[in-house]
């Protein structure tokens, strides 16, 4: 694991001994995550407990998998919308109309959720959360699921 990667999870109080699948066996290049790196201060992350807690207490608030359709496919949170990383800013205003709607989103890993909610941000919303570890870190804090047969 790369020293800058290591010492941006320690900010975010993740140990890099946890990370699972996406995080460990992904390799990304060094331009998409130099772009990560870029987003991550202007983007709220949050961790498993803070979003089961968000969205228990507001029951307005929107979980939204940002992952490529082939990725949803098989498989999402159960109360999880859709809108892929490829066409959120075409669709998001349609899909989340109000711009201080809650959304928290998540992707594999937690990369893409930065830099989709730094975009849904740009475009104006007020209340948005990207989810540290993503898909991931759901799947193992046993979150509800809905599987691909």
């Amino acid at each position: 694991m790369q020293v800058d990667k290591r010492a941006s999870l320690a900010k975010q109080n993740v140990d890099p001994v946890h990370l699972t699948g996406h995080d460990r066996s992904m390799q990304h290049s060094e331009g998409f995550l130099a772009v990560v790196e870029a987003a991550r201060p202007n983007v709220n992350e949050i961790n498993i407990k803070q979003a089961r807690e968000q969205l228990a207490n507001n029951p307005n608030a929107i979980l939204m998998d940002v992952r490529e359709d082939r990725e949803w496919e098989n498989g999402h949170t159960i109360e999880a919308i859709h809108l892929s990383k490829g066409i959120l800013e075409r669709d998001i205003e349609s899909v989340v109309p109000d711009k201080k709607s809650e959304v928290i989103m998540y992707c594999g890993g937690g990369y893409r959720s930065i830099l989709t909610a730094e975009i849904a941000q740009r475009m104006g919303y007020t209340n948005v959360h990207s989810l540290i570890g993503g898909y991931k870190a759901l799947i193992a804090a046993d979150w509800k699921m809905e599987l691909k047969d």
